[in-house]
């Protein structure tokens, strides 16, 4: 395929960022004509070094089999075959039964690319340009680019929304969130490669984009929002201001009904979003939407948008989070549900969805400097987004539920993981994401050096008057001893951020939807070179400020005990249970530790122990329960491993 020049504006090494770090620009430059939007600056996935062993292994198995998993089933569903039937090369009816079944192969060229970036690999890239050549035969001439509409008007895929030409039935037909993906991917790809192939084919879609709504109809809004922040990702390329600019138009027009006539709370198109309060519909979409948001508020300095997306995150916070920081309790239309409502047998937590609210939290503490963004981020990241693979990497759960009762069929009708769905969005998200945690890890702003996430690693960081050179050493989330070296590139004065988890200091979650029973009094404490220092918090974070010198040291210690979990009397579900976890991790029951899993319970005369088995499911910190009587003895696991050792019973909330 013959294509035009594409004009950069800025370096590569500039845009590589993780999908929730978007903004993770290295001490940028006026020359660089980029404005940083965020105040606070993530540390790219791709600059830090991991040797941990429990991410590191995760990422292996996502490189190893996750992805080359997803092009498999891309290719065997037909989902390549689709572009090719769009173009003319090859002829049939449109294949698959979802009006986003392109996405599934953005998502898994946008893992392949971050994987790129960290595990350089010949022939993976040569095989996602052989898809990317497909791609292009799909797109037509003027940039528009849904195949099953470029394939078939009459008929659509999908029976939840009817048939029609481009641009119809907007509020389901997926086309602009077929392209935000596109967006991501190409940006992700552009950055790890350098190429412009599949950069070239996302910005023609962009400028049709503009055009269409810009001229054409300015009053229609996408029904599923993530087109808003792959825009944003075009713009900080091409520095293109109409990429930000419609991206802003397409969520300032939503819930306007002088311009549109409004579908309703299910697609967040109910009221003008700087003026919702509450997350409401489909938790996916909504969630995606606050992230664009939040976006906006940081590149525009909005005051109403920064507003609305706080009042939305204590709404979720406070009132719509499950333990396990997912959300999204309702499987009719996988959906928020009204407030308190937080079912555990039928709860849907989608995959998707908690990968969502990672990002969204992200982007909330790059705006707001606060560690209770990250508190959220971290409960939801090591519980609900990895119990939706498989150790395998091949097997994943679309809905997470709190409570298997091996009667009713969560999983897309099934009672275990499954390696594919008709709806494949969760085990392709899992795909692109997993490459960038690293990306969580550190951030920066002026003289002040953040450690946000304690993972094994190294990387090197760029404060305003030194570069800084820093080297984790832990075994968390299993122990919660971190040792940091601290290594400026000449003696210097600055603040190193330490975050102080909102578990260690007897707070589950920054609100009261959860608290613990039993509260500990051992505190985190700190030492630099061996001495027990004294330190302020601030937002939540340990500030210490050091004349700091090359091999300093610094020991975080986090006491991790085991707690006992009690929901608000306003989650009926949980009334006369509790939930156990220590350090980050949520943990449940499952049938095979446990075979009288119903009568189990836990009195105030429990006691707990726990233990590393390093032969149980990849290794995990056990925990054991004792008591006075025969039901309080029980085995725990974390929550994200349960379901790796065939179909059973499972619990995380249990009979007091």
């Amino acid at each position: 395929m013959q294509t035009k020049p594409v004009k950069i504006w800025i370096n590569r090494a500039v845009i590589l960022f993780s999908i929730a770090a978007m903004f993770s620009c290295q001490n940028v430059k006026e020359k660089d004509k980029l404005r940083s939007a965020y105040p606070i600056s993530g540390v790219a996935f791709n600059q830090v070094q991991l040797n941990d062993n429990f991410w590191l292994p995760k990422i292996k198995v996502n490189r190893d089999h996750t992805i080359p998993a997803a092009f498999q089933k891309c290719e065997e569903m037909g989902r390549m075959d689709n572009f090719l039937i769009a173009g003319g090369k090859m002829a049939g009816p449109v294949k698959g039964e979802m009006p986003f079944d392109d996405t599934d192969v953005y998502k898994t060229i946008e893992g392949a690319a971050y994987s790129l970036t960290t595990f350089p690999d010949p022939k993976l890239d040569a095989y996602v340009d052989s898809i990317i050549a497909i791609i292009a035969i799909g797109q037509e001439a003027d940039g528009y680019l849904t195949t099953y509409k470029t394939i078939d008007t009459t008929n659509a895929p999908a029976s939840w929304c009817p048939a029609g030409s481009r641009w119809q039935n907007l509020e389901c037909s997926h086309e602009l969130y077929n392209s935000g993906h596109l967006f991501e991917a190409a940006a992700a790809h552009y950055a790890a490669t350098g190429k412009t192939n599949f950069l070239d084919i996302a910005l023609k879609n962009a400028d049709l984009l503009v055009k269409v709504f810009t001229e054409e109809h300015p009053d229609l809004v996408p029904g599923h929002q993530i087109v808003e922040t792959g825009l944003i990702k075009l713009y900080l390329i091409t520095q293109n201001e109409d990429y930000l600019k419609l991206a802003r138009h397409f969520l300032d027009t939503r819930g306007d009904s002088t311009k549109h006539r409004l579908h309703g709370p299910y697609t967040q198109d109910h009221k003008p979003v700087t003026q919702q309060d509450e997350a409401v519909g489909h938790a996916v979409r909504a969630a995606y939407m606050y992230a664009g948001m939040t976006d906006i508020a940081a590149f525009y300095n909005d005051s109403a948008y920064t507003a609305a997306v706080e009042n939305i995150w204590n709404n979720v916070v406070s009132k719509k989070m499950y333990l396990t920081g997912g959300i999204g309790s309702r499987h009719d239309g996988e959906a928020f549900g009204d407030n308190y409502e937080l079912p555990n047998a039928s709860a849907y937590n989608e995959t998707c969805a908690a990968i969502a609210n990672v990002y969204w939290n992200y982007r909330m503490f790059l705006l707001k400097g606060d560690a209770k963004y990250l508190d959220v981020l971290e409960r939801s990241l090591y519980n609900n987004v990895i119990s939706g693979v498989s150790l395998d990497g091949t097997h994943f759960f679309y809905p997470n539920p709190l409570e298997c009762n091996m009667h009713y069929p969560f999983n897309r009708g099934a009672l275990t993981r499954q390696p594919w769905f008709d709806c494949s969005c969760c085990p392709t998200n899992l795909a692109r994401f997993m490459p960038s945690v690293a990306g969580y890890i550190y951030a920066h702003h002026e003289e002040d050096l953040y450690v946000n996430l304690y993972v094994q690693s190294s990387t090197e960081v760029d404060l305003d008057n030194t570069k800084v050179g820093i080297n984790q050493e832990t075994n968390y989330p299993w122990d919660g001893t971190v040792k940091l070296t601290v290594k400026p590139e000449a003696a210097s004065n600055f603040n190193l951020k330490l975050r102080i988890p909102g578990w260690a200091e007897n707070q589950p979650v920054p609100s009261d939807l959860y608290s613990y029973e039993n509260k500990t009094t051992a505190l985190p404490t700190i030492k630099i070179n061996g001495q027990e220092v004294d330190y302020e918090t601030e937002k939540g974070f340990a500030v210490l400020n050091h004349d700091w010198q090359e091999g300093d040291e610094v020991e975080l210690n986090l006491p991790m005990e085991v707690k006992k979990v009690l929901a608000n009397e306003n989650v009926e579900d949980d009334r006369g249970k509790v939930a156990i976890e220590r350090g980050p991790i949520v943990y449940c029951l499952e049938e095979t530790d446990n075979p009288q899993i119903d009568q189990v319970a836990v009195t105030p005369d429990s006691e707990f122990s726990t233990s590393f088995d390093a032969n149980l499911l990849h290794g995990v910190e056990v925990i054991q329960a004792s008591g006075n009587t025969k039901n309080e003895n029980f085995k725990a696991i974390p929550y994200f491993v349960w379901n790796n050792r065939g179909a059973n019973k499972m619990k995380v909330w249990i009979n007091q």
